[in-house]
């Protein structure tokens, strides 16, 4: 009777500490000094002229000088920079805000957890919770740029996934991005080999492979999908290039890179333009050196993801974006 005591009582702890091991929400604050690839703002130009051009750029103006529309017009210097402008949490629970440290409780909206699906005992995808930040750091240290290169955003909760049905019904997400149709069959998705190629050799994503999310496979539906899950981190960078797309389609995303009016005037863009993203990833664990802490959206993570998913407190995800940004400052 005593072994079975003992054994009974094995086997509640045993219940009780797996029922507390599913408690995945990994959320702390992100430090804006330390847990930021400050290394990521480079190359900065002047015109067409390039500071530390060791990472991949987009096209700069030929000119150092610049001309916004007005009355006078405004004259300025044609400057451009990589700067952390958006943060997004991939959480595979309700509520939880990874990057800002703490888990809120929903009310309906807290049911249910993401999860990676399986076919056949084989990972196939996974669905995610997401939230999205207005982050614009290099205008709180007041720091490179002043003027018009200033995002005079505050910081703000722009998009929470759990209050927004059409997140995780492909279905219903086709009323927001119809043309997801097109891009459905092999060809289109084959297609998004060479914008892996191009992402992982050095170079900027294609932009007019828009489909495309490079070596993640494809962008469409937009919505908290990953259709080919690898691992968290890949995962996560799927799911995060999904919500910049999504952000672009609802009009809360702007074209920043550019030679033209986007040097005035962030002009509004409902196809992302990807080549002037890069992400960071900052949780579980933050990467802020090295070649490839803040890759070109859709570059394989390989080099990236290595013991940055562990259970219990790394199975939710943090990324920090950073924009290119041409301007013309005064």
């Amino acid at each position: 009777m005593k072994k079975l005591a003992k054994l009974i009582a094995l086997s509640f702890t045993l219940l009780l500490g797996g029922e507390a091991a599913i408690a995945k929400c990994n959320a702390k604050f992100l430090n804006p000094i330390t847990e930021v690839c400050w290394d990521c703002i480079f190359p900065i130009s002047i015109g067409a002229i390039r500071v530390l051009n060791k990472r991949p750029d987009t096209s700069n103006p030929s000119l150092p000088v610049c001309l916004c529309p007005g009355v006078p017009p405004r004259i300025g210097l044609a400057i451009g920079l990589w700067e952390p402008a958006r943060l997004t949490d991939v959480a595979n629970e309700a509520g939880c805000f990874v990057n800002m440290g703490f888990k809120a409780d929903l009310g309906l909206f807290s049911i249910g957890k993401s999860s990676v699906t399986s076919q056949d005992g084989d990972q196939t995808g996974s669905k995610w919770q997401s939230h999205y930040y207005y982050y614009p750091l290099i205008s709180w240290l007041g720091t490179v740029v002043d003027g018009l290169c200033l995002e005079s955003t505050a910081f703000d909760i722009a998009y929470i996934s759990e209050f927004d049905p059409l997140w995780q019904d492909a279905e219903l997400n086709t009323l927001i991005n119809p043309e997801a149709i097109l891009f459905a069959n092999p060809i289109a998705q084959a297609a998004c080999s060479a914008d892996c190629v191009a992402t992982s050799s050095g170079n900027l994503p294609m932009d007019s492979l828009f489909w495309c999310n490079g070596c993640q496979g494809g962008m469409y539906p937009i919505q908290g999908d990953s259709n080919a899950h690898y691992g968290g981190i890949q995962a996560s960078e799927t799911v995060t290039a999904k919500m910049i797309a999504r952000q672009h389609r609802l009009g809360l995303a702007r074209t920043t890179s550019s030679s033209g009016s986007a040097l005035c005037t962030p002009s509004v863009s409902p196809i992302i333009k990807k080549s002037q993203y890069r992400l960071q990833v900052t949780r579980p664990r933050a990467k802020t050196s090295g070649r490839y802490a803040c890759g070109p959206l859709g570059s394989s993570t390989q080099f990236v993801d290595s013991m940055r998913e562990f259970p219990y407190k790394g199975e939710s995800f943090g990324w920090l974006m950073w924009r290119k940004r041409n301007c013309c400052a005064l």
